[in-house]
């Protein structure tokens, strides 16, 4: 590899929103604050991962808008980490106009377009970072050859106010309360499977509770469906994602197609049993059986089924719930953030620890 003499180190994340990858860019610029690194990092204007940085040691912090390849010339001679779709386009324009090397973190387990420009922008990038196998069989099927790392998500690191979570625990009620954390998205997180369980569940027993946590384009459709089912409750977006997981006695996540799902890992983390689909990255960190259940996508009988077995053996439920904890302790921000330095330096990053 040709070597990089750039010593400054600028995250690029163009989304929209706050979802998992903004989260995972979050918690792995603060790592590296931690330790002391500079950084830059160019959001898109008005988002909130502008302001959730604000806080971070020795980060500048520089906000843009359409159109993106304008600001290119503004990350001269920095190496550029893109972290999203949006970022990545950039970061291929700050290589052509400014001179920019550049690394993209590959989240999605779709293929990529088939445009020459997006072709072009994968194969000048020094090094692909993947989050699983699955992500990463679907690239080496669309470009082979890429040099590719895999270097999973982090769990959050929520901390927990008990007595927070006391008052959510009696706001939801009942006496078994599944939950859900993701983007209301249902094409990708499956949540229409989850509302017919909860109805097919609670027609059963009423002493069944579901809470979604999270927003998104597809809350009017899902509380459409959702109906007046008093089992079924929408949190919306929340900061104390923490709080409401040591409220849930198990989680559920029916998602049609994830990468990897770092909202999995904050569910192991917290010691939850797990039902969750047996696609593409998910079995990478739920093993059926030995750690959660897995049962297949668009199934809503499937998932209403493993969600009454776990309920009906509590001992098998928290032997499952065990695992994953265990599991989860290999996944922390610290080790993911230990990854990308090792590659950093591999590309020829030489970052400095002067905060």
């Amino acid at each position: 590899m040709k070597s990089n003499h750039a010593t400054r180190l600028t995250h690029i994340n163009l989304a929209r929103g706050f979802r998992g990858g903004e989260r995972q860019t979050e918690l792995l610029i603060r790592e590296l604050a931690n330790d002391g690194i500079r950084q830059r990092v160019v959001v898109r204007r008005n988002e909130p991962l502008m302001d959730r940085l604000a806080d971070v040691r020795g980060l500048t912090r520089i906000a843009i808008g359409k159109p993106f390849a304008l600001h290119a010339r503004a990350v001269r001679g920095d190496f550029l980490h893109a972290h999203d779709g949006k970022g990545a386009h950039f970061a291929h324009a700050a290589h052509v106009l400014a001179g920019c090397d550049y690394l993209i973190t590959r989240r999605v387990d779709n293929r990529p377009g088939n445009s020459w420009l997006t072709r072009r922008m994968y194969r000048r990038a020094r090094a692909i970072a993947v989050l699983s196998r699955a992500i990463e069989r679907v690239m080496e099927i669309y470009l082979p050859g890429l040099d590719m790392t895999r270097i999973p998500s982090a769990s959050g690191g929520f901390t927990v106010d008990a007595p927070v979570a006391a008052v959510l625990r009696a706001e939801f009620g009942g006496a078994c309360v599944v939950g859900h954390v993701g983007a209301l998205d249902d094409g990708q997180k499956g949540q229409m499977d989850l509302i017919a369980a909860a109805k097919m569940l609670y027609g059963e027993d009423a002493g069944w509770r579901f809470v979604l946590v999270g927003g998104g384009r597809d809350e009017a459709m899902l509380r459409e469906a959702a109906g007046n089912c008093p089992a079924i409750h929408f949190a919306g977006h929340v900061d104390n994602v923490g709080d409401y997981l040591a409220a849930f006695d198990m989680f559920a996540f029916p998602s049609v197609h994830e990468g990897l799902g770092s909202a999995l890992l904050d569910a192991m983390h917290a010691g939850l049993p797990i039902v969750a689909s047996a696609v593409d990255g998910i079995p990478e960190l739920v093993a059926h059986e030995v750690n959660g259940l897995l049962v297949p996508a668009r199934s809503p009988d499937s998932l209403a089924d493993a969600l009454r077995r776990l309920r009906a053996n509590d001992s098998y439920a928290q032997r499952l719930a065990a695992a994953a904890y265990e599991k989860s302790l290999a996944y922390t921000a610290a080790a993911m953030a230990e990854r990308y330095r090792r590659l950093y330096a591999t590309l020829g990053l030489r970052l400095g620890q002067d905060l």
